[in-house]
């Protein structure tokens, strides 16, 4: 007996409503009209004998079925295009989307050493990374912080110390010699998880009147602003050796704050061991050990 399978397009149709949560959003990926997607998610739930879907007027809800069965479609649809794809010769991209400072500053100049390098898309996020994979347009998320989050396989992946850093030239102008010395300078600090208090007190300057100074959403616009030789940013190690080896930054004293874990890499759980995905986040946490930077059992930022 041969098998009894549901129409294709229905299923693409349903797959992508779900994923989209959006009929018109659907029907314009697939290239057809809202009422023809409709039509096609009418006859899958006939076919299957259950609803899918809860509708409001324009608006769709998913049942506890539908979800279920959405999950598991849209899973079963991404292996089918990579299946495809290899048959075809072409390889399958792999979508990642980062901070900006975690692109530049760390994997853009580790991808020569990943084998299918080529094969990766990098996107870049102004704020926090979108963790919604129905919209963000990404296979895997490098986001800030490692809280668990329901769906997703989240794993850390940095952890790091923080300390000062200038330019070379500022350093040279203002001759500083002496964490007392940062308190004549323009400090950076950070919107969210601010540490200057906490180094100054392990400096041996608990209680010191901090000067005045910008206050930025991310970490990495105050490293740029670092390098600008516009004032001195309390910098995370893991993120800025390569900067400093470079010779653009350099670190100030041997005192640092104590490490947290920062950067986590995060997938959907259905898709978490399909080969390339595996692959990468594999290739990201024997970098990370390597540099001696991955996270055991430590609190994480709050940025």
């Amino acid at each position: 007996m041969g098998r009894k399978l549901p129409p294709f397009a229905a299923v693409r149709a349903f797959e992508a409503s779900a994923r989209h949560m959006s009929v018109k959003a659907a029907a314009d990926e697939l290239c057809l009209t809202p009422s023809a997607v409709s039509h096609q998610i009418k006859a899958l739930e006939g076919f299957l004998d259950t609803q899918l879907f809860e509708r409001s007027g324009n608006r769709i809800a998913l049942t506890l079925t539908g979800e279920a069965y959405a999950g598991k479609l849209t899973h079963l649809l991404d292996a089918f295009l990579e299946e495809t794809d290899a048959v075809r010769g072409a390889p399958r991209t792999l979508r990642v989307l980062s901070t900006p400072g975690f692109a530049a500053r760390w994997l853009v100049p580790r991808l020569p050493r990943l084998d299918f390098a080529r094969d990766i898309r990098l996107r870049v996020s102004n704020g926090a990374p979108s963790l919604d994979f129905a919209t963000n347009d990404a296979d895997v998320v490098i986001q800030w912080s490692d809280r668990p989050t329901p769906g997703l396989r989240v794993e850390p992946l940095m952890a790091s110390a923080r300390y000062p850093v200038i330019s070379p030239a500022l350093r040279e102008r203002e001759d500083v010699r002496h964490p007392e010395d940062l308190l004549r300078l323009t400090l950076f600090y950070d919107e969210t998880d601010d540490a200057w208090s906490e180094w100054f007190a392990e400096a041996g300057l608990a209680g010191a009147e901090f000067p005045p100074g910008p206050t930025y959403p991310n970490c990495e616009l105050s490293t740029t602003m670092v390098e600008q030789h516009q004032g001195v940013s309390l910098a995370y190690d893991a993120v800025v050796r390569g900067t400093i080896e470079s010779g653009r930054l350099q670190r100030l004293f041997d005192v640092t704050t104590l490490p947290m874990s920062i950067y986590a890499i995060a997938c959907p759980e259905a898709r978490a061991d399909e080969e390339k995905i595996a692959a990468f986040r594999q290739w990201l946490r024997t970098e990370a050990e390597a540099e001696g930077v991955l996270p055991k059992h430590l609190p994480q930022a709050a940025e």
